[in-house]
């Protein structure tokens, strides 16, 4: 009685509590918005080899079909027991297979060949069917062939593509006794696997891509934000591979970031690095622009990344944009904010990457409009 008594008393003092917390708006605003979590575990200073490869020409052979078998069975009782010569085994494919396990190109290499299938034997032994060679790339792999199309998408995990298959196992002449031919003395050879040649390029799958001139504060950024490690230096071009970090919130929704290199004015005339790495935010949900507020007229930065991006082709100029003024806590980074809010006519948000100034604010930002941008694509799907 006792028990029950005190149980009821404590459901009725939650009951009220959580009435309480209903009146201020606690429970609804908890619900509403997800919290990024901090990292609370130090980052390695294990320095991490800086080899990337995200385009890669490589050459698919599938393997040689085995051989069937000329044999003739001989028993105590019967000599001519007649033919028993087994077939061949299939040769394997070449199989490119999209997987969280890799991040690059590195390991491919240029020649991937499939094994052969095994010959036939006698008491009609067929050959063993031969493994496929399945090789790993990232996600976003871009499959072209030697004339430049696009065969293969490799978009999602687990999806594959079939870049070469093997040939088949060739007959024994076991397969050839006919009513008429009774003992044939021919068999088949197993003929050679495809042999292709493809292009293999990498488009990183990340939620937000970074955008933005060098020495912008992107790395800096992505370093303050995520566990990843870029390198980090005051002079142009630091960043020199793209470079990929996590954040997670704690309703247990991941966003992945890409630091790409910087562009600088005519970029697609190859100046520079060039443009050959947007092709990494080609597929990002939303592009985080982040400018300089202590360069002389960072305003003008804005109107040339997007030209960039124009010239660049595709819908990469139409993605859904953020745009944060970095440096704030430079004087002449606060001095150009107001004036850079006022030229770009949309929603900057002020922010200092070196000493986490509205980094917060800028989490609940991205991860706001990264949930917007999902609920416009489950609706038009």
């Amino acid at each position: 009685m006792l028990f029950s008594t005190g149980r009821s008393i404590l459901a009725r003092a939650l009951f009220d509590i959580s009435a309480n917390w209903k009146q201020r708006g606690l429970i609804a605003t908890y619900c509403q918005s997800a919290t990024a979590l901090r990292p609370k575990k130090s980052k390695s200073q294990r320095k991490e080899a800086q080899y990337f490869s995200d385009a890669k020409r490589v050459r698919a052979i599938g393997g040689k079909g085995g051989d069937g078998c000329v044999s003739f069975l001989q028993l105590w009782c019967n000599e001519r027991a007649g033919p028993d010569g087994g077939d061949g085994g299939h040769g394997g494919h070449v199989v490119f297979q999209a997987s969280n396990d890799v991040r690059n190109f590195n390991h491919v290499g240029s020649v991937l060949k499939a094994d052969e299938g095994e010959r036939g034997n006698a008491k009609d032994c067929h050959g063993k069917n031969a493994k496929h060679a399945v090789i790993k790339v990232p996600i976003g792999t871009i499959i072209r062939n030697a004339q430049g199309i696009i065969v293969g998408d490799l978009a999602q995990a687990d999806l594959m593509f079939v870049a070469a298959r093997g040939g088949a196992g060739g007959k024994g002449n076991r397969f050839f006794t006919t009513d008429k031919e009774t003992s044939p003395k021919v068999c088949e050879y197993g003929p050679h696997g495809e042999d292709f040649s493809y292009i293999l390029e990498l488009r990183s799958m990340a939620d937000v891509g970074l955008i933005g001139y060098p020495n912008a504060g992107k790395s800096t950024l992505l370093n303050a934000l995520t566990r990843a490690k870029p390198k980090v230096a005051p002079y142009a071009f630091t960043t020199l591979r793209p470079h990929l970090g996590t954040v997670q919130y704690d309703d247990h929704i991941q966003l992945t970031i890409a630091d790409l290199p910087g562009l600088v004015p005519d970029a697609h005339l190859n100046k520079g690095l060039g443009i050959q790495f947007l092709k990494h935010a080609e597929r990002c949900t939303l592009l985080l622009f982040v400018l300089d507020a202590s360069a002389s007229e960072p305003w003008t930065h804005y109107d040339q990344l997007m030209h960039e991006l124009r010239q660049f082709g595709g819908q990469l100029s139409t993605r859904p944009q953020l745009v944060v003024a970095n440096k704030l806590d430079v004087d002449e980074g606060r001095e150009n904010f107001e004036e850079l809010q006022r030229r770009l006519e949309k929603p900057v948000l002020g922010i200092s990457a070196k000493m986490g100034q509205n980094l917060e604010q800028l989490l609940r930002i991205i991860r706001r409009e990264y949930d917007r941008q999902k609920t416009q694509e489950r609706a038009l799907s």
